[in-house]
């Protein structure tokens, strides 16, 4: 039995199996069968902006219905606005046709539950098992019904709204917002305008080709270029999807989730709103975050990279507040996912209550120099070789309590990834292509 599901749902390039429209077709009706033998009978359909959505939305609309599923399209739409929408229209599962932060080469599907969530692991397996089975459409009489939703976007807008404190306004605040191109595009000027702030958007005129492309938050030289030329007090960015967060102080600095993430804690751990005072990161989370948790008594936990495996230690240990550098960031008393518009409404929050510019509160945590190297492999490396371990071991020993060293396979490419930190960027340097080295001989 092949297993199609990644860290974050399935995705590749368009074209190549999997992301194929006859698989996409089998999808739809393998989810849908088995979300009717539990006696479901509905989900709902969200996707990004590139070309190649409306193909597979056709697809899998198809499959659904062909399995006595109903489906109620959504069109263009964040992701963490369908885990929102899965809820609100009483869905079975929500699902997101999307490559996230890719580009629009590739495409891919994610699905949520019925509270929000990503699909549990014995949920992706009985779709798996489904996949290997022929396909069998019901009977006329027992086809889904399809119907589009008419109005999405100002339920998840006031939805966004509802998560600021209204006690503060953001007025007299200018704004540079990036939609990446994507699935922000229509919505983001809304939500951040309606609260009181004077928005410049750019990047929001997608094309079905553009979504990421030297833009969002994978990208944010364009955005810093215009919170620098327009004099904004700050920038925000969103990857295509709507998912992952950056943002851009008013000097033109960059600042990343993990950045944004101290930034959240430490405000709500002063309100005493930092439920068991717990904070979830992934093995990529800067050394300097943890330190700085450290310091404040913030107990930090260490999840597997992916915000799935984020979303999985909030949960066990009662934390309301997860992300990762790339931007992910989870406030669980707000949402259910990673929601890039509401991670954002959370840091202007700070910003408006405690006076201070973004730049400011982004000073309160110095970041160690981190470099990360990665390595085709054209099969799986031996991570646990004699040469490999020792070297690393003392790498770690020189680098003491100022560093750090991760060595990890890619989940989603054949590539081992070398991470090295330290408080100096030349020796994270040397040390991550000494480590790296180790690979090519």
């Amino acid at each position: 039995m092949a297993n199609y599901f990644g860290t974050d749902g399935i995705r590749g390039e368009v074209g190549v199996h999997p992301i194929t429209v006859d698989f996409f077709l089998k999808l739809g009706w393998a989810v849908g069968s088995v979300i009717s033998e539990q006696g479901k009978a509905s989900v709902i359909i969200g996707k990004d902006t590139r070309v190649s959505g409306y193909l597979f939305e056709s697809a899998l609309e198809a499959g659904f219905l062909s399995a006595g599923v109903d489906v109620g399209l959504l069109g263009p739409m964040p992701t963490p606005a369908v885990a929102y929408l899965t809820q609100t229209y009483n869905a079975a599962v929500g699902v997101v046709i999307s490559a996230s932060h890719n580009h629009f080469e590739d495409n891919g599907v994610k699905f949520f539950s019925a509270q929000g969530l990503k699909l549990s692991d014995e949920d992706q397996a009985k779709i798996e098992q489904k996949l290997s089975e022929p396909m069998v459409s019901v009977s006329s009489k027992k086809i889904g019904k399809a119907r589009r939703h008419e109005q999405p976007l100002s339920r998840y807008i006031e939805f966004c709204k509802s998560t600021f404190d209204r006690s503060v306004n953001l007025n007299g605040l200018n704004i540079v917002i990036d939609c990446a191109n994507g699935a922000t595009y229509h919505i983001a000027e809304s939500v951040f305008s309606e609260l009181g702030a004077h928005v410049t958007i750019i990047n929001n005129n997608p094309n079905g080709f553009n979504i990421n492309e030297n833009c969002g938050a994978t990208n944010t030289k364009h955005l810093q270029q215009v919170v620098l030329e327009t004099k904004a007090d700050l920038g925000i960015a969103f990857d295509g999807d709507g998912d992952r967060l950056m943002m851009v102080d008013q000097q033109g600095e960059q600042i990343d989730g993990d950045e944004l993430v101290f930034i959240i804690a430490k405000a709500w751990q002063a309100q005493g709103r930092l439920t068991n005072n717990t904070v979830v990161g992934t093995k990529m989370s800067n050394l300097g975050m943890r330190h700085a948790f450290r310091d404040l008594g913030i107990e930090f936990i260490e999840a597997d990279v992916g915000d799935r495996f984020v979303m999985q230690q909030m949960q066990r240990y009662g934390a309301i507040l997860g992300g990762e550098g790339s931007g992910h960031i989870i406030c669980l008393d707000k949402t259910t996912s990673g929601d890039g518009i509401v991670a954002a409404l959370q840091v202007l929050e700070v910003l408006a209550k405690s006076q201070s510019s973004l730049g400011e509160l982004k000073a309160q945590m110095i970041k160690y120099p981190q470099v990360l190297i990665n390595i085709k492999t054209k099969q799986k490396p031996d991570l646990t070789n004699d040469k490999l371990q020792q070297t690393q071991k003392q790498v770690e020993q020189d680098l003491g309590d100022n560093g750090r060293v991760l060595i990890r396979a890619s989940g989603t490419e054949p590539l081992v990834r070398v991470m090295v930190e330290a408080k100096n960027g030349a020796v994270a340097q040397q040390n991550a292509e000494k480590l790296a080295s180790m690979f090519n001989t």
